[in-house]
């Protein structure tokens, strides 16, 4: 077998493989599915018996000249357009209906399982690219679905009727129309593969100019910021420009193959007029059977066209679908072992065994980090930039496993515990916070769902953030805006801190909260930040080395390792990494 041959091969498996994945999606929905194409198939039966009533209907008027069967024949066709119409009617509807249902279900099916992907996965890819697979090519799941299978039943029935229906009527004039079919069969597959391959194009570039339209309307204030909108329109209208140029290609591709084939048909039937002429002229075939025949080599064609349409139609969405399978397929990194337990009451006591951690084999970020936390102790994580303190932190809740070694929670190792037990004992609170465009009293509430008005209430006040909430006209119920744009830097990480106090955590995560904040914010996001850290197991990474003096013990980290491990004072009198780090930040100070 050539090497084309083995790619063609792959293709055809490959879309099989695909469109039964696809088709599984109905199986909850195959009664109504199944109904549906039943109903289909009785509409298309009953086409086929209508030229066989025109045939009876012209044979009554040219032959026997019978006004009385002309009007019985004209009345019955009626009556039989009236009925297929029901039919087709209940049963495209049915199929509409499963084809939305089952996009509506896998659009839930593919979010849920995003959520259940760890942060590898989207530490790889671009948000506009996960967001176009979840909007654009589940939408093209559908047209596989209730364009596929149930037009494929039909058109199949529809042939195999016309075209014995043909051969009873004339089987020589029958051999016009089989002549074509090769051809047609042969063009189908070659160019099905070819729509299919640039259909996936289309898919992907649609991705990045997603992507591309979202990181900048993400980062406006950036954009206009740099006077960058001339460079972010021109990024976009390259992406568009490239979507375009794959989609003509498949414009052009698609009626090229449709207008070859409709050639085909329509010299076909010119030949079966002229041949038909003739055998009626012979008095081999009566003018009834010529338009009988005609109408069936109509429908013949039609079916093959639409069976060629349906063809690229699938190619098309298969090449699509093909995307929403590989996020469905995707493993989560961070699963519950089948044993995992809950836990019920945590301590807080926390215990790092000679952990090693890198995000690539190549590189290691952590090197056998061995160190433990009593409950309610705080642990400042100091060090360079890059030496490994926030990868440390993300190890904590399990967003990442380690390679060796591991993290115990009051004895037991995080990954015997089931992963939401354990996670909604932590809150985090970072540097950058994420708030959603929706209300204060929407984000607080973030931290437990069911709390109450008053809970809210306290966790502001207790965060000092109540006060600045009730200046603003709708208080708690304000719409903040995209990523909490209409609040400054040191109210977003107030609201953050009070739903984090919300969550009521035993374990928590302070990623260099306060060091993007000028002098007054910072002091009442500390101020709020120690009400938060009372009675809790904390860690804090913190860029001014003045906010972690208090802190139970400080472990300063370079290059993956920890180098130093004590108090404030303990590290200064070391005089080691710590003793130089803290001596540059008060020179400078005092520089300045």
């Amino acid at each position: 077998m050539s090497k084309k041959e083995e790619t063609e091969q792959r293709g055809i498996k490959s879309l099989r493989e695909t469109l039964v994945k696809i088709f599984a999606l109905s199986k909850p929905y195959r009664v109504r599915f199944f109904s549906a194409t039943g109903l289909v198939l009785i509409a298309s039966a009953i086409w086929l018996a209508v030229p066989l009533g025109l045939r009876e209907l012209l044979d009554a008027v040219f032959e026997q000249g019978n006004e009385g069967l002309l009007n019985l024949l004209a009345i019955g066709l009626m009556l039989m357009f009236i009925v297929q119409a029901g039919f087709s009617f209940m049963g495209n509807y049915f199929l509409e209906w499963v084809g939305e249902r089952v996009i509506t279900d896998l659009r839930k099916k593919v979010y849920e399982h995003l959520h259940r992907l760890g942060f590898r996965f989207f530490a790889e890819r671009r948000l506009g690219e996960i967001t176009s697979r979840l909007t654009n090519d589940v939408s093209s799941i559908r047209t596989a679905l209730t364009d596929s299978l149930p037009q494929l039943l039909t058109i199949t029935f529809s042939l195999i009727g016309s075209v014995s229906l043909m051969v009873v009527l004339n089987w020589r004039l029958s051999l016009v129309i089989f002549a074509t079919v090769p051809f047609v069969t042969i063009a189908t597959r070659y160019f099905g593969q070819k729509i299919r391959k640039l259909s996936r194009g289309i898919q992907d570039e649609l991705a990045d100019s997603t992507a591309v339209a979202e990181d900048a309307l993400g980062a406006i204030r950036l954009v206009k910021a740099f006077v960058r909108e001339h460079y972010e329109v021109s990024r976009y209208s390259s992406a568009i420009e490239k979507l375009f140029i794959t989609a003509r290609r498949k414009v052009v591709l698609t009626q090229l193959f449709w207008s070859g084939v409709g050639i085909m048909f329509l010299s076909t039937l010119v030949v079966i007029f002229w041949y038909g002429g003739k055998e009626v002229l012979a008095d081999r075939l009566t003018a009834g059977d010529l338009v009988a025949f005609i109408i069936y080599a109509l429908n013949i064609s039609r079916s093959i066209g639409q069976t060629s349409r349906l063809y690229t139609a699938v190619n098309s969405a298969a090449g699509a679908s093909e995307r929403i399978f590989e996020i469905l397929d995707e493993i989560p990194e961070i699963q519950d072992r089948d044993d995992a337990r809950q836990i019920e009451n945590m301590e807080g006591a926390i215990s790092f065994e000679k952990l090693t951690f890198s995000y690539e084999d190549d590189r290691v970020i952590l090197n056998n980090i061995s160190f433990e936390a009593a409950p309610g102790q705080t642990i400042a994580l100091v060090g360079p930039s890059g030496a490994g303190k926030t990868t440390l932190l993300n190890l904590i809740p399990r967003f990442y496993d380690p390679q060796k070694g591991g993290i115990l929670v009051d004895g037991i190792d995080i990954r015997e515990v089931q992963v939401k037990s354990l996670r909604e004992h932590i809150s985090i609170v970072p540097q950058e916070v994420h708030l959603f465009g929706s209300s204060i009293r929407e984000n607080i509430l973030y931290g437990r769902l069911d709390a109450t008005d008053e809970e809210i209430i306290q966790a502001a006040k207790d965060a000092n953030a109540h006060e600045f909430i009730s200046e603003i006209p709708e208080g708690y119920d304000a719409l903040i805006g995209e990523k909490g744009v209409k609040l400054s830097g040191g109210q977003r990480q107030r609201v953050a801190i009070a739903r984090a106090i919300l969550k009521d955590p035993k374990i928590l995560l302070l990623d260099e909260a306060t060091s993007s904040l000028d002098s007054e914010s910072e002091a009442l996001v500390q101020e709020a930040l120690e009400r938060l850290m009372r009675a809790r197991t904390t860690f804090v990474i913190a860029h001014r080395l003045s906010t972690v003096q208090h802190a139970d013990r400080i472990l300063v980290i370079d290059k993956g390792e920890i180098v130093e491990d004590g108090t404030h004072q303990e590290l200064l009198a070391k005089g080691g990494l710590y003793s130089h780090l803290y001596g540059l930040q008060f020179r400078d100070l005092d520089t300045v």
